[in-house]
């Protein structure tokens, strides 16, 4: 793997451990030194630490990314005109839907029930820090796609046809939310984001696929999950691919 792409990896995976210390010394600060009540801190410093960390491994990632030169086959390749990688960022989000539905289907087949914990942790840390949509929404999305997509997929891709390598990186990145009752709903997200990147050869193109798709997520989320418990729990099984 190129140097660059390699560097890629290690920023995110910092980024991911660094809750670890970020946290304690955000609730610590606040405790301290502007006498927040220590239970409201808990939530608040990781609110404050998820945010801050994206914003910073995402600049770091993009600063990688300036000057690397082309190392996949997907980089290598005329991407597909403005136009038409528009219309395929559009509707990448239907098909991520249909992808989500798919895989929510697959898993109550085989009696696994829709939800993830990992998500409704995440949909609680907004209510609380509203923030922190900055991150589910944008940030997380970007990266994501930087990550699996054009670094480990692409890393694939260069050895294997596409269904081995798109297999393989969906399963790395279902694997990576740490939610291993819910890896075939991530896997199908991942297949087909990795479908969007080969059809246009445009990162931009999932990147802007999965922001909506977890926007429209978030907002349909928050307006029926007090009062619409039907359809809370369908989104609720949509969702779980998505988040981090």
């Amino acid at each position: 793997m190129n140097k660059k792409y390699l560097y890629i990896l290690i920023t995110y995976i910092a980024m991911q451990l660094s809750v670890f210390i970020g946290v304690p010394l955000v609730g610590f600060a606040g405790i301290f030194l502007f006498h927040i009540d220590p239970s409201k801190m808990d939530i608040l410093a990781t609110g404050i630490w998820v945010v801050f960390s994206f914003v910073v491994g995402l600049i770091i990632v993009l600063l990688i990314l300036r000057k690397a030169e082309p190392q996949t086959r997907v980089e290598k390749v005329e991407p597909m005109p403005i136009k038409s990688s528009i219309i395929w960022a559009i509707g990448g989000i239907f098909i991520a839907f249909v992808a989500q539905m798919i895989g929510v289907l697959i898993e109550t087949a085989i009696g696994i029930k829709p939800g993830s914990e990992n998500t409704e942790n995440i949909m609680n840390l907004i209510k609380s820090v509203p923030l922190v949509v900055l991150a589910s929404s944008i940030l997380g999305p970007i990266l994501e796609e930087i990550v699996f997509r054009k670094v480990i997929f692409g890393f694939f891709y260069n050895r294997f046809p596409f269904w081995v390598a798109a297999l393989l990186s969906s399963l790395i990145f279902a694997l990576a939310h740490f939610d291993p009752m819910h890896i075939i709903l991530y896997s199908a997200m991942g297949f087909t984001f990795a479908f969007l990147y080969v059809k246009t050869k445009r990162i931009i193109v999932p990147i802007i696929s999965h922001m909506m798709m977890n926007t429209i997520v978030t907002v349909v989320q928050f307006n029926y999950m007090n009062n619409q418990a039907g359809i809370y729990e369908m989104v609720h099984g949509w969702i779980g691919g998505f988040f981090r």
